[in-house]
């Protein structure tokens, strides 16, 4: 696990062909006695994305780790599940670092939020529109509230079939391993009992579904480690667990 910043513990994994995990730990305290972490996800394509920025105050540390790989300003979209502070904090400052860069985003997000909040207008996902990254392609999938948020979604690459899966799987603790084969539902189950952060939608199974369906081989998660496996599976098991 290369840390790129040592004050911070901020370190940057390949997790699969041309991805790479940057992590940055966030040590127990009062308020979060576990200790958490916040994960971005850099597709180093022939167009790089971003997906997740992270918070604003953490734009200076994953800046950082993507010098370690390529150029920041080679950025060309700023992508994102959702419009929270951790998803998209630091979008103008990445959009600012990279001239060429938009944020990809959904429709739904640049209605409500992103055609006013970015410095420059976004571009657009439908559900199940692919872009071409080169010689990474990622697909929509709108979930709007799922876990969370009415704009909610997640993005797939299916060269080295990647679920960017958000906060699905959320686990507490500030030390993961970049990616694990070991059971992350029971963490994450822990944490959605502690926060309640999942909506109460009804479409819940028809949006699993849609998830499922890609039968992902690596989870990215935003927050604990990537997880490798039988995707299908361990969504279907949450899946399950959402309906009992």
């Amino acid at each position: 696990m290369p840390v790129t910043n040592s004050e911070s513990g901020t370190s940057i994994d390949e997790i699969a062909s041309g991805i790479y995990r940057i992590s940055t730990p966030v040590p127990p305290s009062e308020e979060l006695p576990p200790g958490f972490s916040f994960n971005q996800y850099l597709i180093a394509a022939d167009k790089p994305l971003l997906y997740h920025t992270g918070l604003k105050g953490l734009y200076p540390l994953t800046a950082e780790a993507i010098a370690t790989v390529m150029p920041l300003e080679r950025l060309r979209y700023i992508s994102f599940s959702h419009v929270e502070s951790d998803e998209c904090g630091a979008l103008n400052e990445f959009l600012e670092a990279a001239p060429g860069a938009v944020p990809l985003c959904s429709e739904l997000a640049a209605m409500v939020s992103i055609g006013d909040m970015a410095i420059r207008p976004p571009q657009t996902m439908a559900d199940g529109e692919t872009v071409e990254l080169g010689p990474h392609r990622v697909t929509w999938i709108a979930t709007p509230h799922f876990p969370h948020a009415w704009e909610c979604g997640h993005l797939y690459e299916s060269s080295t079939g990647t679920l960017f899966c958000g906060d699905l799987f959320t686990q507490f603790g500030n030390e993961h391993p970049a990616v694990t084969d070991q059971d992350i539902l029971e963490p994450a189950e822990q944490a959605r009992a502690a926060l309640d952060y999942y909506s109460h939608t009804k479409q819940g199974p028809a949006l699993m579904d849609k998830l499922v369906a890609t039968r992902p081989g690596l989870l990215a998660c935003m927050h604990g480690a990537a997880w490798q496996g039988d995707g299908a599976a361990l969504l279907q098991a949450l899946g399950d667990r959402l309906e009992a």
